[in-house]
Order: structure tokens, then C-alpha cells, then sequence
């Protein structure tokens, strides 16, 4: 039986802004316990997801994101059709992930209905540090709830 819905959170809290993802998950399941899904973290990408996301309905990935033009702490809601490359979602070492959802279709698994990727500028992931940086830091309650806004109108009535 496939769950309904399931937000995961991409990323490394020891690596800084790169954590911003599982802090995210974190503190929006803490402040919306009646939200409809089930709540998970996990530091890969690739193929490593279709295991996590094929008994989902829907699916909505958190992930940094570090753009050549972006303003850290901005938030984007992508489709896969408008994916570009999140930390996490974009991997080196691995398959990416519309690399992934293409073998989900080739091995007749049937991946997540709905998929949704909230994408969060970011400035360092390469430092090791449990905090954001100072920039993200300054900025997280405006992301939360930005974060938070969205995750709520994907998942109301469902």
C-alpha cells in the first residue's frame, strides 16, 4: 500500500548550509504535527531515493541549492521538469535525479505521482560546521515560514 506523502529532507548537517534541508525537516514537523506526511532526512541522491520515494503518492525533497547569481536564503518550488541541480538531487558520484526516475520507470518501479523540489539558496557546504552560515542563519525564520507555506498548500486536501 503506498503512503500518501513524503517530505525529505536532502543534505549534511555537518557541513554547514548544506543542512539546511534536515533542519528544515526538523523544525517544520515540530511546528505542524497535524501536516498529513511522513517526515525523513538523508544525505544522498541518485539512486539511493527510489527505494525511499516509490511507496509515496507524493513527494516533496528539501535540498540546498547554490546558484551563480542566487540570493542565499531564497526559496524555489521546482518541478522535475524545471530541475536544474540541487546539492543532493545532483550527484557526482551517482546517477542525478532524473537519471533516477528514469530507472525507477526502466526496472517497473512506479516513483512518487507527484513530485515537488523546494530548493533553498545556500553560501557554504563545503566547511565543516553543525551551524548555517551567518547569512542563512539571519534569514531561517523567514525561510521556515516560506518553506513551511508552500509544503502546506502542496499537501492541503490530501
Amino acid at each position: 500500500m503506498k503512503e500518501k506523502i513524503l517530505i525529505l529532507g536532502l543534505g549534511n548537517d555537518i557541513l554547514s548550509d548544506d543542512g539546511i534541508g534536515p533542519r528544515l525537516i526538523k523544525d517544520i514537523g515540530a511546528l505542524f504535527p497535524d501536516l498529513p506526511a511522513r517526515f525523513a532526512t538523508a544525505c544522498c541522491g541518485g539512486l539511493e531515493i527510489i527505494e525511499m520515494i516509490k511507496d509515496h503518492e507524493t513527494v516533496i525533497f528539501i535540498d540546498a541549492i547554490h546558484t551563480s547569481s542566487g540570493i542565499p536564503g531564497t526559496v524555489y518550488h521546482l518541478s522535475p521538469s524545471q530541475f536544474g541541480e540541487t546539492n543532493h538531487l545532483s550527484n557526482i558520484h551517482d546517477i542525478n535525479f532524473i537519471e533516477a526516475l528514469r530507472t525507477c520507470e526502466m526496472l517497473g518501479i512506479r516513483p512518487a505521482a507527484e513530485i515537488h523540489i523546494i530548493a533553498v539558496e545556500i553560501t557554504e557546504d563545503r566547511v565543516f560546521c553543525e551551524r548555517l552560515s551567518d547569512t542563512l542563519e539571519e534569514r531561517y525564520p523567514e525561510i521556515l515560514i516560506t518553506v513551511s507555506g508552500i509544503i502546506r498548500n502542496i499537501t492541503a486536501g490530501k
